[in-house]
Order: C-alpha cells, then sequence, then structure tokens
C-alpha cells in the first residue's frame, strides 16, 4: 500500500472496511469522528494556554495600530489563502454592534496575483503589494500550516522594514517562520496534520479578532477609530 494510501487509511479507517458489515462501518465512522473533536479540543486547548498572554499583547498592539489610522493587510496560500481573507472580512463587516475596520486580503485581487506571478514571480505577490500599500501603522498577519512558505517570509521581510506590526500564524513547529527576525508575534499551532492545524488557527486568530475589537472598545470606543481617506 503506498504511504498516500496509508495516510487517508489512518486519517478515515472506516474506508478501508471491506466485509460489507454497516453497522461496523458506521460505528467506525462515530469512532473517528469523535477521535477527531477530542483532537481539536486538545490542540485548542493547549494553544489558549500556551499563548493567553501573547494573544492579549498581539491584540493590544493591533488596536494600538488601528487606532492611530492602521489598516490590516492579511495573506496566506491555498487554504491559509481562505483564512486570510476570511480575517480580513472579520473586521470589514464585525457586526451591527461595531464599525468597519479597514482590512485588505492581499488574495482577493486575482489579476494583480496572476500578473505578479507570471510577471515576476510567485515569491512576491504579497512582498509587491505591501511595498505599494502598507504604511508604518498597517499590520501584516500571514498565515501558514508549515511556517516556510517563501511568499510569506519576502512579505514579512518588506512589512518589518516599512515598520508594519507583523503577526505570523503557523503550524507544526513554525518552520522558517519561527527563524525569521521580522515577525513580531508568531502563534505556531503544534501539531502535524494539516486539517488540526487550521482548524485551531480559525479559533486563534477569531480570539484576535475579538480581543481587538475589546482593546478598542476600552481605548474609547471602535467609532473613534480614524478611517482611511482613500
Amino acid at each position: 500500500m503506498s504511504s498516500g494510501a496509508d495516510a487517508v487509511e489512518s486519517l478515515y479507517p472506516f474506508l478501508s472496511t471491506s466485509d460489507g458489515d454497516v453497522d461496523a462501518v458506521l460505528a467506525e465512522v462515530r469512532q473517528s469522528t469523535q477521535d477527531k473533536v477530542r483532537e481539536i479540543m486538545r490542540l485548542r486547548e493547549a494553544v489558549k494556554h500556551g499563548y493567553r498572554n501573547e494573544i492579549v499583547a498581539c491584540a493590544s498592539a493591533m488596536a494600538e495600530r488601528f487606532a492611530r489610522g492602521g489598516r490590516l493587510l492579511t495573506f496566506g496560500n491555498g487554504g491559509s489563502s481562505t483564512d486570510a481573507q476570511d480575517l480580513a472580512s472579520l473586521f470589514l463587516n464585525p457586526g451591527a454592534t461595531a464599525p468597519a475596520l479597514p482590512a485588505i486580503g492581499l488574495t482577493s485581487d486575482i489579476a494583480v496575483v496572476t500578473a505578479l506571478s507570471n510577471d515576476i514571480g510567485f515569491d512576491v505577490v504579497f512582498a509587491r503589494q505591501i511595498g505599494a500599500f502598507g504604511r508604518r501603522d498597517d499590520i501584516a498577519v500571514g498565515l501558514s500550516t508549515s511556517g516556510n512558505s517563501p511568499n510569506l517570509l519576502r512579505a514579512f521581510d518588506e512589512a518589518a522594514r516599512r515598520g508594519l506590526l507583523t503577526i505570523g500564524i503557523a503550524g507544526d513547529k513554525g518552520g522558517r517562520m519561527a527563524e525569521s527576525e521580522h515577525i513580531d508575534h508568531l502563534f505556531v499551532v503544534p501539531s502535524a496534520s494539516v486539517h488540526r492545524i487550521q482548524e485551531a488557527q480559525t479559533t486563534l486568530y477569531h480570539a484576535l479578532w475579538e480581543m481587538t475589537l475589546l482593546t478598542l472598545h476600552g481605548m474609547g470606543g471602535a467609532a473613534d477609530v480614524p478611517r482611511d481617506p482613500r
């Protein structure tokens, strides 16, 4: 059996059941689901306890940037791209009780992404946009399950050079993001499973979003945050 097949069987053992016993298959499905729920609950708890103080400090720094008129720039690849856009949308559409805050998902403009990838190289798709849009009071948040994406590392380098607040959200052991000197706040989900990493990362950036809004409210109200004039 191939390594790929082994991986699938380890995640979904009931798929390899061949004895035709429907009840046995359903029992394995239930057990597999319960195991995954327990795993992500343990992982989220570990992240919460391990980064409790860092989340508060990071949210405070984000709130200070927003209060000075800063904007959020988010980026990632693949599923992390979707998470980055989700994070931007949380600040743009926080609900009826809070005003929108300026946030840009750097993968949203597919024309820009494909033009930069085709004409220069995929490694610069985020760094070039940060170079064009980034200002000193802005915030750069990059998401990766491995922490090794070259285009994220280039983006963090450019963001740090321009004085942006830099925040990395990675998985496993943090990869090359953990070695970078250009990330102010780094959150690493300690798991080798891409599925569990992304689930825990979603919880983490929702916590950052909520804590940032609470901090802004405590600073005098998010309604007082300056708006980008452009």
